[in-house]
Protein backbone atom coordinates (compact mmCIF):
# COMPACT_ATOMS: atom_id res chain seq x y z
CA UNK A 1 0.00 0.00 0.00
CA UNK A 2 1.54 3.43 -1.02
CA UNK A 3 2.16 6.17 1.48
CA UNK A 4 -0.39 8.18 -0.48
CA UNK A 5 -3.38 5.65 -0.33
CA UNK A 6 -2.78 5.48 3.49
CA UNK A 7 -2.73 9.32 3.45
CA UNK A 8 -6.33 8.98 1.37
CA UNK A 9 -7.49 5.89 4.47
CA UNK A 10 -6.49 8.55 7.11
CA UNK A 11 -8.16 11.58 5.76
CA UNK A 12 -11.56 9.40 5.13
CA UNK A 13 -11.28 8.35 8.70
CA UNK A 14 -10.78 11.82 9.99
CA UNK A 15 -13.24 13.42 7.72
CA UNK A 16 -16.17 10.98 8.32
CA UNK A 17 -15.73 11.32 11.48
CA UNK A 18 -16.32 15.12 11.31
CA UNK A 19 -19.14 14.82 9.55
CA UNK A 20 -21.21 12.03 11.38
CA UNK A 21 -20.00 13.32 15.03
CA UNK A 22 -19.61 9.43 16.06
CA UNK A 23 -15.84 8.36 16.14
CA UNK A 24 -14.10 11.96 16.51
CA UNK A 25 -16.26 14.79 17.77
CA UNK A 26 -18.15 14.02 21.35
CA UNK A 27 -21.47 15.40 22.09
CA UNK A 28 -21.23 18.19 25.09
CA UNK A 29 -22.35 16.16 28.48
CA UNK A 30 -24.79 18.53 29.74
CA UNK A 31 -25.89 17.94 33.36
CA UNK A 32 -29.19 16.21 33.88
CA UNK A 33 -32.24 18.64 33.92
CA UNK A 34 -33.54 18.67 37.67
CA UNK A 35 -35.61 20.81 39.52
CA UNK A 36 -33.00 23.89 41.01
CA UNK A 37 -33.55 26.00 44.05
CA UNK A 38 -34.73 29.48 43.46
CA UNK A 39 -31.18 31.13 42.89
CA UNK A 40 -30.73 33.52 40.44
CA UNK A 41 -27.24 32.20 38.93
CA UNK A 42 -28.42 28.62 38.98
CA UNK A 43 -31.61 29.53 37.05
CA UNK A 44 -29.83 31.03 34.47
CA UNK A 45 -27.66 28.16 33.99
CA UNK A 46 -30.10 25.81 34.24
CA UNK A 47 -31.95 27.61 31.53
CA UNK A 48 -29.01 27.74 29.62
CA UNK A 49 -28.53 24.12 30.24
CA UNK A 50 -32.24 23.54 28.51
CA UNK A 51 -31.55 25.87 25.70
CA UNK A 52 -28.37 23.97 24.48
CA UNK A 53 -30.06 20.68 24.59
CA UNK A 54 -32.48 22.59 22.61
CA UNK A 55 -30.34 23.36 20.13
CA UNK A 56 -28.53 20.22 20.24
CA UNK A 57 -31.62 18.70 19.29
CA UNK A 58 -32.25 20.76 16.40
CA UNK A 59 -28.75 20.30 14.89
CA UNK A 60 -28.84 17.14 14.79
CA UNK A 61 -32.16 17.28 13.04
CA UNK A 62 -30.40 19.51 10.39
CA UNK A 63 -32.56 22.46 11.39
CA UNK A 64 -29.82 25.05 11.65
CA UNK A 65 -31.91 27.97 12.24
CA UNK A 66 -33.27 27.17 14.93
CA UNK A 67 -30.84 25.19 16.62
CA UNK A 68 -28.39 28.62 16.06
CA UNK A 69 -31.38 30.78 17.63
CA UNK A 70 -31.82 28.48 20.72
CA UNK A 71 -27.91 28.26 20.81
CA UNK A 72 -27.74 31.59 21.40
CA UNK A 73 -30.40 32.02 23.88
CA UNK A 74 -28.39 29.41 25.86
CA UNK A 75 -25.76 32.06 26.02
CA UNK A 76 -27.63 34.93 26.85
CA UNK A 77 -28.10 33.10 30.13
CA UNK A 78 -25.00 31.75 30.62
CA UNK A 79 -21.94 33.34 28.56
CA UNK A 80 -19.68 30.88 29.95
CA UNK A 81 -21.46 27.78 29.16
CA UNK A 82 -19.07 25.48 27.77
CA UNK A 83 -22.06 22.80 26.04
CA UNK A 84 -23.25 25.78 24.01
CA UNK A 85 -19.67 27.28 23.03
CA UNK A 86 -18.90 23.35 21.69
CA UNK A 87 -22.29 22.94 20.08
CA UNK A 88 -22.48 26.32 18.47
CA UNK A 89 -18.65 25.28 17.04
CA UNK A 90 -20.01 22.53 15.27
CA UNK A 91 -22.89 24.25 14.07
CA UNK A 92 -21.18 26.66 12.37
CA UNK A 93 -18.58 24.39 10.98
CA UNK A 94 -21.30 22.32 9.58
CA UNK A 95 -22.49 25.62 7.78
CA UNK A 96 -18.66 26.32 6.82
CA UNK A 97 -18.56 29.55 8.55
CA UNK A 98 -14.82 28.50 9.57
CA UNK A 99 -13.98 31.90 11.53
CA UNK A 100 -17.04 32.18 13.92
CA UNK A 101 -16.48 28.05 14.07
CA UNK A 102 -13.14 28.94 15.40
CA UNK A 103 -14.57 31.25 17.65
CA UNK A 104 -16.76 29.05 19.72
CA UNK A 105 -14.20 25.98 19.59
CA UNK A 106 -11.32 28.36 21.21
CA UNK A 107 -13.95 29.85 23.97
CA UNK A 108 -14.69 26.70 25.01
CA UNK A 109 -11.03 25.81 25.58
CA UNK A 110 -10.07 28.90 27.26
CA UNK A 111 -13.40 28.32 29.99
CA UNK A 112 -12.10 24.92 30.06
CA UNK A 113 -8.80 24.68 29.38
CA UNK A 114 -8.19 20.69 31.01
CA UNK A 115 -10.96 19.08 29.54
CA UNK A 116 -10.67 16.18 27.06
CA UNK A 117 -13.49 16.50 25.45
CA UNK A 118 -13.11 20.32 24.65
CA UNK A 119 -9.43 20.04 23.61
CA UNK A 120 -10.37 16.70 21.37
CA UNK A 121 -12.96 18.60 19.91
CA UNK A 122 -11.06 21.87 18.84
CA UNK A 123 -8.20 19.69 17.70
CA UNK A 124 -9.93 17.66 15.70
CA UNK A 125 -11.33 20.83 14.35
CA UNK A 126 -7.84 22.41 13.63
CA UNK A 127 -6.76 19.00 11.82
CA UNK A 128 -9.21 19.46 9.54
CA UNK A 129 -7.86 22.66 8.75
CA UNK A 130 -4.34 21.37 8.04
CA UNK A 131 -3.25 23.34 10.98
CA UNK A 132 -1.79 19.86 12.38
CA UNK A 133 1.02 21.05 14.72
CA UNK A 134 -1.74 23.14 17.01
CA UNK A 135 -3.98 20.28 16.85
CA UNK A 136 -1.14 17.77 18.23
CA UNK A 137 -1.42 20.25 21.15
CA UNK A 138 -4.80 19.90 21.83
CA UNK A 139 -4.50 16.52 21.50
CA UNK A 140 -1.40 16.23 23.96
CA UNK A 141 -3.91 18.10 26.45
CA UNK A 142 -6.88 16.02 25.99
CA UNK A 143 -4.76 13.13 26.77
CA UNK A 144 -3.58 14.07 30.16
CA UNK A 145 -7.90 14.20 30.97
CA UNK A 146 -7.28 10.84 33.38
CA UNK A 147 -11.61 11.36 33.87
CA UNK A 148 -12.58 11.35 30.39
CA UNK A 149 -14.57 7.93 29.72
CA UNK A 150 -13.73 8.24 25.54
CA UNK A 151 -9.90 8.60 25.88
CA UNK A 152 -8.71 6.33 23.31
CA UNK A 153 -11.18 8.31 20.72
CA UNK A 154 -8.29 11.24 21.58
CA UNK A 155 -5.65 8.60 20.92
CA UNK A 156 -7.51 8.20 17.43
CA UNK A 157 -7.99 10.98 16.31
CA UNK A 158 -4.32 12.06 17.33
CA UNK A 159 -3.37 8.88 15.48
CA UNK A 160 -4.87 10.06 12.14
CA UNK A 161 -4.05 13.58 12.43
CA UNK A 162 -0.16 12.57 12.82
CA UNK A 163 -0.66 10.64 9.41
CA UNK A 164 -2.32 13.18 7.81
CA UNK A 165 0.48 15.87 8.64
CA UNK A 166 3.46 14.58 9.34
CA UNK A 167 3.15 11.24 7.82
CA UNK A 168 4.81 9.16 10.69
CA UNK A 169 4.11 5.93 10.08
CA UNK A 170 5.78 5.29 13.90
CA UNK A 171 4.02 8.01 16.16
CA UNK A 172 0.71 7.20 14.53
CA UNK A 173 1.06 3.80 15.30
CA UNK A 174 2.12 4.59 18.70
CA UNK A 175 -1.37 6.42 19.32
CA UNK A 176 -3.56 3.99 17.61
CA UNK A 177 -2.05 0.73 19.84
CA UNK A 178 -3.06 3.22 22.82
CA UNK A 179 -6.59 3.46 21.78
CA UNK A 180 -7.40 -0.23 21.28
CA UNK A 181 -5.83 -0.85 24.71
CA UNK A 182 -7.75 1.96 26.51
CA UNK A 183 -10.89 0.05 24.00
CA UNK A 184 -10.25 -3.10 22.73
CA UNK A 185 -13.58 -3.16 20.63
CA UNK A 186 -12.59 0.83 18.76
CA UNK A 187 -12.90 -0.49 15.34
CA UNK A 188 -11.34 1.87 13.74
CA UNK A 189 -8.34 2.10 15.42
CA UNK A 190 -7.76 -1.52 15.10
CA UNK A 191 -8.26 -0.87 11.72
CA UNK A 192 -6.32 1.61 11.18
CA UNK A 193 -3.31 -0.16 13.67
CA UNK A 194 -3.89 -3.07 11.19
CA UNK A 195 -2.92 -0.17 7.82
CA UNK A 196 0.21 1.05 9.25
CA UNK A 197 1.41 -2.20 10.11
CA UNK A 198 0.35 -3.63 6.90
CA UNK A 199 2.62 -0.12 5.22
CA UNK A 200 5.63 -1.21 7.96
CA UNK A 201 5.58 -5.11 6.13
CA UNK A 202 4.55 -6.46 9.50
CA UNK A 203 2.16 -8.46 7.94
CA UNK A 204 1.34 -11.11 10.62
CA UNK A 205 0.53 -8.20 13.11
CA UNK A 206 -1.50 -6.57 10.66
CA UNK A 207 -3.43 -9.80 9.84
CA UNK A 208 -4.33 -10.21 13.71
CA UNK A 209 -5.76 -6.31 14.17
CA UNK A 210 -7.97 -6.48 10.83
CA UNK A 211 -9.50 -9.94 11.97
CA UNK A 212 -10.09 -8.18 15.43
CA UNK A 213 -11.72 -5.56 13.24
CA UNK A 214 -13.81 -8.21 11.41
CA UNK A 215 -14.72 -10.07 13.99
CA UNK A 216 -17.22 -6.88 15.52
CA UNK A 217 -19.51 -7.56 12.76
CA UNK A 218 -18.61 -3.54 10.77
CA UNK A 219 -17.63 -5.10 7.66
CA UNK A 220 -16.25 -2.31 5.55
CA UNK A 221 -14.43 -2.50 1.88
CA UNK A 222 -11.38 -0.55 2.98
CA UNK A 223 -11.22 -3.33 5.73
CA UNK A 224 -11.62 -6.21 3.49
CA UNK A 225 -9.35 -5.08 0.77
CA UNK A 226 -6.84 -4.51 3.36
CA UNK A 227 -7.42 -8.18 4.70
CA UNK A 228 -7.01 -9.69 1.48
CA UNK A 229 -3.51 -7.69 0.54
CA UNK A 230 -2.50 -9.12 3.85
CA UNK A 231 -3.29 -12.34 2.81
CA UNK A 232 -1.82 -12.17 -0.92
CA UNK A 233 1.54 -10.88 0.79
CA UNK A 234 1.37 -13.84 3.38
CA UNK A 235 1.41 -16.13 0.37
CA UNK A 236 -2.47 -17.95 1.83
CA UNK A 237 -4.13 -17.57 -1.70
CA UNK A 238 -7.48 -19.39 -0.52
CA UNK A 239 -7.47 -16.86 2.07
CA UNK A 240 -7.01 -13.43 -0.40
CA UNK A 241 -9.23 -14.89 -2.15
CA UNK A 242 -12.12 -15.27 0.40
CA UNK A 243 -11.72 -11.51 1.15
CA UNK A 244 -11.58 -10.73 -2.00
CA UNK A 245 -15.59 -12.75 -2.69
CA UNK A 246 -16.88 -11.39 0.01
CA UNK A 247 -15.94 -7.77 -1.51
CA UNK A 248 -17.59 -7.96 -4.52
CA UNK A 249 -20.91 -9.81 -2.70
CA UNK A 250 -21.38 -7.09 0.50
CA UNK A 251 -19.67 -4.03 -2.23
CA UNK A 252 -19.97 -5.10 -5.68
CA UNK A 253 -20.34 -1.16 -6.97
CA UNK A 254 -17.25 0.36 -4.15
CA UNK A 255 -14.09 1.44 -6.10
CA UNK A 256 -12.07 -1.24 -3.51
CA UNK A 257 -14.03 -3.51 -6.04
CA UNK A 258 -13.60 -1.73 -8.85
CA UNK A 259 -9.84 -1.23 -8.17
CA UNK A 260 -9.56 -5.20 -7.52
CA UNK A 261 -11.24 -6.06 -10.79
CA UNK A 262 -9.43 -3.69 -12.64
CA UNK A 263 -6.33 -5.24 -10.78
CA UNK A 264 -7.62 -8.90 -12.19
CA UNK A 265 -7.84 -8.02 -15.48
CA UNK A 266 -4.95 -6.40 -16.28
CA UNK A 267 -2.38 -8.68 -18.17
Amino acid sequence: MRRDLLWIMAAATLMGACSSQQAMIEPPQSSKISQVKEDPEQTRKHSAEIWVQLGQHYLELGKYEIAKEDLLKALKFDPKSVDAHTVLATLYDRVGDRTSAEQHYREAAELSPTSGAVNNNYGLYLCKLGRFDQAQKRFDIAKNDGFYTARDVIYLNSGTCTLLGKGSVDAAEADFRRAVELNPDNAQALFQLATVLYQKNDYFKARAYVQRFDSLGQPSPDALLLARNIEVKLGNATAAQDYAQRLRKDFPDSTQTRSLDEHASTP
